[in-house]
C-alpha cells in the first residue's frame, strides 16, 4: 500500500518549526549581548566625558583662585599707591605747560632772529616781543574739600617780569576757597589780567603777536582778594587789588576795583566785559603819585564749525598821564583812548587755519598816552609825531615835535596755523602796523616813518 501523500510535508514543516524554535533563544541572547556591549561602551564614553568635565572644572576653579589671589594683590598694591600718592600730595594735582620758540623779523629795527626766554628788562615790552618765546609750567591742585591752588612759573616772560621789569618767574599764584558752595568761591593771590578776547598763552592765541588793545591798553596782573561766582550761564569775578604791582609804595593806600563778567549765550557764542577803577602808577614823570585810572572793555565771540569770529571794544583814561602835557610849564593833562579789535579765522582743513585780525586805537588827545605809556615810544608807535633823534645822547628833543597831537595807531595781521599733532602748532604771521603821523623810528637812518612791518614764525608745544 502506498503511503499518504500529505504526511511527509507536514512532518517536514514541524521539523523546520522546531529548528527555528531552538535557534530563537540563541539569536535573542546574541542580540541582547551586542546591545549590552554597545550600551557599556556608551557608558564608558560618558564616564570619560564626565571625568574630563570634572577635570576642566577643577582647572577653572584653580585658575579662578589664582586670579582672585592676583586681584587681591593688585588691590593691595593699588591702595598702597593711592595712599602714597595722597601722602605725597599728588592727589588732585594736574601739571601742564607750554613753550613757543619764535622767530621775528622787524623792518624798522633792522633785526631778525629767535626769541626764547629773553628777559623783558633787556629791551622793555614791545608788540613784536611781548610774551613771545616763553616757556611755562603750570601746577593746579584741588583738595577733597574743594579748595583750589594754582602756581604758574614762566622764567623771564612772566606777568611779574613784564609789569615790574624783574626776573621773577611768578606768572600766576592763586588760591580759591569754596564759600557757600563750590560755585561761590573766595579768590586771592596774583592773578593775570582777564580782559579782552585774546588769551596770553600761545596755545590759546591764534596768531603769534597779540592785538594792540592787549599790548597797550590792558593791565598785566592784579594782587588782591575777591570772589569767583558761577550761576548758570553767568561767570563773575571781582577783586580789590593792587594793579601791576605786588606791593604798594609809601603813601599809596587805595587799591583798584577790578571785575570780569562772562555770559555763555549758547554752545557757539557769548560775550563778556571787564573793568578797572581806582589808582595806579603814573609814569608821566618820576616821583608823581598814583593817579586815577578807569578802564572798561566789552568783548564777544562766535565759534561754529570752521569759523571763528571775535571782537573787542575798549575805553580808558588816566588822570595827568598824557604825553603832551607838562611841557614848558603847562599843567599835566589826562590821557584818553578808545580802541577796537576784530579777528576772523577759518579752517581750510581740520589742521590748517587762516587768520586775519584788525586793530585800531584812537589816541590823539593831549599828545597821546596809554596805560603804562606816558612818554613817546618810537618802537610801539605811541605819542606825538617825531622826525628823528637829534641830541647827542640819542634822546628826543621837543624841537622834533610836529604837533601836540598824538598819533592814532592801527595794525593788520594775517596768519596761518597748522596743527602738527594734538600738542604742537606751527604758526606764521605777517603784520603791518601804521600810524597817522611819523612815529616809528628806523634804527639805520634815525628817521621816523608812518609804518612798520613784522614777520614771525613759531612752534608752540603744550601738554
Amino acid at each position: 500500500m502506498k503511503p499518504h501523500l500529505s504526511t511527509a510535508p507536514r512532518s517536514g514543516r514541524w521539523l523546520v518549526v522546531g529548528a527555528l524554535g531552538a535557534l530563537l533563544p540563541t539569536l535573542a541572547l546574541s542580540q541582547t549581548a551586542s546591545a549590552q556591549q554597545e550600551l557599556l561602551q556608551e557608558l564608558r564614553a560618558l564616564k570619560a566625558r564626565v571625568t574630563e568635565l570634572e577635570q576642566r572644572l577643577e582647572a577653572q576653579a584653580a585658575q579662578e583662585t589664582e586670579r582672585q589671589q592676583d586681584f587681591n594683590r593688585i588691590a593691595v598694591k593699588t591702595e598702597a599707591l593711592e595712599d602714597s600718592r595722597e601722602m605725597l600730595g599728588f592727589k588732585g594735582l594736574k601739571i601742564s605747560g607750554w613753550a613757543d620758540p619764535t622767530y621775528i623779523a622787524n623792518q624798522r629795527r633792522h633785526n631778525a632772529g629767535f626769541l626764547f626766554l629773553d628777559p623783558v628788562s633787556a629791551s622793555g615790552y614791545t608788540y613784536d616781543d611781548s610774551y613771545l618765546g616763553m616757556a611755562a609750567i603750570d601746577f593746579q591742585k584741588e583738595t577733597d574739600g574743594g579748595t583750589r591752588w594754582r602756581l604758574t612759573l614762566a622764567p623771564q616772560r612772566s606777568t611779574m617780569a613784564v609789569a615790574e621789569g624783574s626776573n621773577s618767574p611768578i606768572h600766576e599764584a592763586t588760591v580759591s576757597l569754596p564759600l557757600t558752595d563750590l560755585q561761590t568761591r573766595f579768590l586771592a593771590g596774583h592773578v593775570p589780567d582777564w580782559s579782552g578776547y585774546e588769551y596770553l598763552q600761545p596755545q590759546l592765541n591764534k596768531l603769534i603777536t597779540h592785538n594792540l588793545l592787549f599790548d597797550l591798553t590792558l593791565p598785566t596782573y592784579y594782587t588782591g582778594a575777591g570772589v569767583d561766582i558761577t550761576r548758570g550761564k553767568w561767570w563773575t569775578r571781582a577783586m580789590l587789588a593792587n594793579m601791576n604791582t605786588s606791593r604798594r609804595g609809601n603813601g599809596e593806600q587805595a587799591p583798584v576795583f577790578t571785575y570780569r563778567v562772562d555770559y555763555a549765550k549758547g554752545e557757539f557764542q557769548g560775550f563778556g566785559f571787564a573793568g578797572v577803577h581806582g589808582k595806579a602808577s603814573n609814569f608821566r614823570d618820576e616821583g608823581l603819585p598814583d593817579s586815577r585810572v578807569d578802564l572798561f572793555e566789552v568783548d564777544a565771540y562766535f565759534i561754529r564749525g570752521d569759523w571763528t569770529v571775535q571782537g573787542q571794544l575798549s575805553f580808558g583814561r588816566q588822570k595827568e598821564a598824557a604825553i603832551g602835557g607838562g611841557i614848558d610849564g603847562a599843567p599835566l593833562r589826562d590821557a584818553h583812548w578808545q580802541g577796537l579789535s576784530a579777528l576772523v579765522a577759518h579752517k581750510f582743513t581740520p589742521r590748517l587755519e587762516g587768520v586775519a585780525r584788525m586793530d585800531y586805537i584812537w589816541n590823539s588827545k593831549n599828545g597821546g598816552g596809554l596805560l603804562g605809556y606816558a612818554e613817546r615810544d618810537p618802537f610801539n608807535g605811541i605819542g606825538t609825531p617825531l622826525r628823528a633823534y637829534t641830541d647827542a645822547e640819542g634822546g628826543f628833543d621837543e624841537a622834533d615835535v610836529l604837533s601836540r597831537r598824538g598819533v592814532n595807531r592801527g595794525a593788520l595781521s594775517l596768519g596761518l596755523n597748522y596743527a602738527y599733532d594734538l600738542n604742537t602748532i606751527l604758526k606764521f604771521e605777517y603784520r603791518y602796523d601804521w600810524a597817522t603821523d611819523p612815529i616809528f623810528l628806523d634804527t639805520s637812518n634815525l628817521k621816523a616813518y608812518k609804518s612798520n612791518q613784522v614777520i614771525g614764525a613759531a612752534v608752540v608745544v603744550s601738554f
